[in-house]
């Protein structure tokens, strides 16, 4: 099974509201928060750091997003904030703008009563690795049922760390709606805490827990309520497909959109003066203060002509922070 939230995110449409970066019950060895997002408080919407809230709805239209995620460190820990991102994407976008939130607390009935009032429409619960197998009777059990009457979608969404009944058997009861589980891995931020917990990557692959998905595709993944969400999946699709839909709407137009997703031009350090001699439309390029950036065929043509000594290929992402992916210099 496949929630919404879920649908609109494998299509790229869910953006990705970051929205305070600590979390003060407990470190977990596998959290995969970086040195900047973790214990920060600067709001990100994607990659873009958050200074008023029109970057929000910025950030929303420049990827024609479906909805959005809201995510930490712990979103309840700041719920003035998070309830005022909540009201303000579902009256800039509408009700159809489905938003679901991540949280490893349970909050308690004001809490779900004060995010459905705000426009949430889904909360994914996260319980602390240590009580898996004891919830029931519990206030994890309590805020399920509480969630759904205050008027939201309750689900589990948790690291694909061991296959645990316990889960399953909250899904037959009606308690949750689904249970997302994400393949268990290794990042950048939780590297070494996840080695000192003795676990490797697998083999060929950058960031799957070696042994990791097995068990839960054997003992939960058969279940019509859970979803197994794939590192590869998250890449390939989810990622990608945001890429594409961000691509389409920021691209100039000598930008080249590849099947990633990336932009792909040309940059030179000639002068502005120069292009404008050789008769380049100005569509086709765009002068910065240091170099100017065009078509990347007609750069490399120029160079072949010997018009142009020098320049390079650059393919990046069109995301804010514009991070590059690849330089290819050209002479």
């Amino acid at each position: 099974m496949i929630s919404k939230g879920c649908e609109q995110c494998a299509k790229g449409g869910k953006m990705v509201l970051f929205v305070y970066g600590y979390c003060d019950q407990r470190d977990c060895f596998y959290c995969p928060l970086g040195e900047n997002r973790k214990n920060v408080q600067q709001v990100y919407a994607n990659e873009r750091p958050v200074e008023e809230d029109s970057d929000i709805v910025e950030e929303a239209k420049l990827m024609d997003a479906l909805g959005t995620s809201i995510t930490g460190g712990e979103p309840q820990e700041v719920m003035d904030k998070t309830c005022r991102y909540l009201r303000l994407l579902k009256d800039e976008f509408g009700e159809d703008h489905h938003t679901h939130l991540y949280t490893g607390i349970t909050g308690g009935r004001e809490n779900m009563r004060r995010l459905s009032e705000a426009g949430l429409d889904e909360i994914r619960f996260h319980p602390p690795y240590e009580q898996w197998g004891d919830l029931h009777g519990t206030e994890w059990e309590d805020i399920l049922y509480i969630a759904r009457e205050e008027g939201l979608t309750p689900a589990f969404e948790i690291p694909g760390i061991r296959a645990e009944q316990e889960f399953l058997d909250f899904l037959d009861e009606g308690a949750a709606d689904f249970c997302n589980v994400n393949e268990f891995e290794m990042s950048q931020g939780n590297y070494e805490r996840m080695q000192e917990a003795g676990y490797e990557l697998q083999e060929n692959h950058m960031s799957a827990v070696d042994g990791s998905k097995d068990a839960i595709l054997e003992e939960m993944a058969d279940h019509e309520k859970v979803y197994f969400c794939t590192s590869v999946f998250k890449d390939a699709a989810q990622h990608r497909s945001r890429l594409k839909r961000m691509a389409r709407n920021v691209r100039r137009e000598f930008d080249e959109v590849t099947d990633d997703g990336t932009l792909v031009y040309g940059k030179t350090t000639v002068s502005p003066e120069r292009i404008r001699e050789l008769g380049v439309p100005e569509e086709f390029y765009t002068v910065k203060s240091d170099h100017v950036e065009v078509a990347w065929w007609l750069l490399e043509e120029m160079i072949e002509d010997g018009d142009v000594s020098q320049g390079e290929i650059v393919e990046q992402y069109p995301t804010y922070d514009g991070q590059v992916v690849e330089r290819t210099p050209l002479a």
